[in-house]
């Protein structure tokens, strides 16, 4: 019966959790519940950068004094001074007997401290309830905490005969209006999106989020040689929204406009004839983007997938048909020689959206000996 209950709460910590997504980055998503003889007494998550942690969120909506309560909570209180003090601290000063945890806080700085700390002041503490639906929550946090670079999501939508465009070049609608909306949701959730100027060049699309009251991601140009048109909507609005062209051009005069247009211009070493994708990461991550919604053209996917950066994929498949075999498909480049040199993907999630699907899989890192 303890089990049973232990993880009906932790259950409703993940719901409240949820409440925090697009709001909190770079810090993880987390909810927490506590509950006294039974009954839930207080509740919270963390609603925004930089506000109240999920535990003191908790504790300020009580509805009677928490001391000798269970403590419910997704992630590892922090032990240390951020934006906020350590809510291990408010544990122990609130008197609460017993603190059930859904996953540890890879942050060096938590990273089993907490848990720690809460002991050795007689706190009892259960681990590891939802362990895998807590760590996924926080499947961003956890990547950007271990690697300092962003989690990468390659995004597309195709026909069921898996076309991103017709042979004209004619693409709007593959997907409803409800897969639409799902998209700029993700734009709302992740911290920036990325194209190539391939893609610029074609569509000069203006990469916002349209929900209303929606956040707008960093936008993330791939342009080797400088190519976007300063007259481009990224451009022409990067005073409103933030803009970064990564470039290996490095001439202060090509340069000059894209600056005086309030563009952000990242200077990244070329590799093969192109921008070092994986050296683009690291600049990115030391910038403090820690997601990305790749939503490129085949070439930039193929070279995404090539050098190693993409965590996930998301395919969005409208229930229609192109045809021609000159129709582009989502990944380009040359292709892998034969089938067991596939980049692996694992089981997806299938979720239906209106008339259409959206197939999301991991992307499963291939051994160093392959």
């Amino acid at each position: 019966m303890k089990e049973e209950n232990d993880r009906l709460y932790m259950e409703r910590a993940l719901h409240l959790a949820e409440q925090g997504r697009g709001r909190v980055s770079p810090n993880p998503m987390v909810g927490a519940v506590l509950v006294k003889e039974g009954r839930i007494i207080g509740e919270g998550f963390h609603a925004c950068y930089g506000g109240l942690h999920a535990e003191r969120a908790a504790l300020e909506s009580c509805r009677e004094a928490p001391r000798g309560s269970t403590l419910y909570v997704t992630l590892e209180p922090c032990c240390h001074y951020g934006k906020q003090p350590p809510c291990t601290d408010a544990v122990l000063e609130n008197g609460i007997r017993r603190v059930v945890v859904g996953s540890g806080d890879p942050n060096p700085l938590v990273a089993g401290k907490g848990i720690e700390k809460l002991k050795a002041h007689g706190v009892e503490v259960t681990e590891g309830v939802l362990q895998g639906p807590c760590e996924k929550l926080n499947e961003i946090f956890f990547h950007f905490i271990r690697t300092k670079t962003p989690y990468v999501i390659m995004k597309y939508a195709m026909t069921m005969d898996g076309k991103l465009a017709c042979v004209s070049g004619a693409s709007r609608w593959i997907t409803g209006e409800t897969a639409r909306k799902k998209v700029h949701e993700d734009r709302n959730q992740y911290t920036a999106i990325m194209v190539g100027v391939g893609t610029v060049l074609a569509d000069d699309p203006l990469l916002t989020c349209r929900l209303p009251q929606g956040r707008n991601p960093v936008r993330i140009v791939c342009d080797t040689h400088l190519r976007t048109p300063v007259y481009a909507q990224v451009v022409a609005t990067a005073s409103q929204t933030r803009t970064i062209l990564a470039s290996c051009c490095t001439d202060p005069e090509r340069r000059e406009p894209y600056l005086e247009a309030g563009c952000e211009l990242l200077a990244v070493p070329e590799k093969n004839g192109h921008l070092d994708l994986a050296a683009l990461m690291e600049k990115l991550g030391a910038k403090g983007i820690d997601s990305i919604l790749l939503e490129g053209g085949a070439e930039l996917h193929w070279s995404a997938l090539q050098a190693g950066i993409v965590q996930k994929v998301q395919a969005y498949i409208g229930t229609k048909l192109f045809g021609g075999q000159k129709a582009p498909s989502p990944v380009g480049g040359n292709g892998v020689p034969t089938p067991e040199e596939a980049f692996r993907l694992a089981p997806p999630a299938v979720t239906v959206l209106g008339e259409d699907l959206l197939l999301e899989s991991e992307v499963i890192p291939c051994s160093p000996e392959s």
